[in-house]
């Protein structure tokens, strides 16, 4: 059921998109389905940003033209997916290694909208695994850090370097990820605060007055909510 969900926030999200646009492409798989939405409609002089490889090659099978932050600095309108959207739409995002390139793109568009099925909303940030973005050196030496920050926020749980069956797991841009089961993040502010302060990381999961609105996928259609 979540699937169809994620087919009507990605098609309703779709629908906000006019000719002429600049618009960037989330990542994730509620992502792909605004993607294939998107092209589904055949639009005229849309210039389109990917925020990772895999969403790069989505759109190029697709046929959407395709463009980078370098020649379009500045975009109308950023689709993407979350895996938490908690009050005044603060988000968790980075389940899928992507979220670095995502921040940049969606700080780089004067409009943002949050896609997702009804399961992602909740009441509290942090039941699902906050990710954390560090460069590969002294990774280890970054992950005792992030842990000292995240002890100070009553998160006793370190956070682990996430890994698959090739090994490290290592974003489009060469870096890697921690994942910390914060449980519950009473103070998100606060928390990205003293992660970005962190020599190492290089971005977190916590997307903060990004979002402009969120489309709901729901078991009767879509809800839109505001921050």
């Amino acid at each position: 059921m979540s699937d169809t969900q994620k087919r009507l926030a990605g098609e309703a999200a779709a629908l906000r998109v006019e000719a002429g646009m600049k618009v960037g492409l989330g990542t994730g798989s509620t992502a792909a389905w605004f993607v294939r939405a998107l092209a589904a409609r055949n639009l005229t002089d849309l210039r389109c940003v990917p925020t990772s490889e895999a969403t790069a090659d989505l759109a190029r099978e697709l046929g959407l033209p395709l463009s980078t932050l370098e020649d379009t600095p500045r975009l109308d309108l950023t689709v993407d997916g979350a895996d938490e959207v908690g009050p005044g739409l603060a988000l968790i995002k980075g389940g899928g290694a992507a979220l670095l390139r995502e921040k940049l793109v969606w700080e780089a568009s004067d409009r943002c909208i949050v896609i997702a099925d009804a399961a992602k909303v909740v009441k509290t940030l942090g039941a699902f695994p906050l990710p954390i973005e560090v460069v590969a050196f002294g990774h280890k030496t970054t992950g005792n850090r992030i842990a000292d920050v995240l002890a100070d926020h009553d998160i006793a749980m370190p956070a682990r370097v996430r890994s698959a069956e090739r090994g490290l797991v290592r974003t489009d841009g060469g870096n890697l990820i921690y994942d910390a089961r914060c449980g519950a993040i009473t103070d998100p502010s606060r928390l990205a605060d003293d992660l970005k302060l962190i020599t190492g990381v290089v971005e977190h999961g916590l997307f903060l007055d990004l979002a402009d609105e969120a489309i709901i996928g729901t078991d009767d259609g879509v809800e839109v909510l505001v921050p």
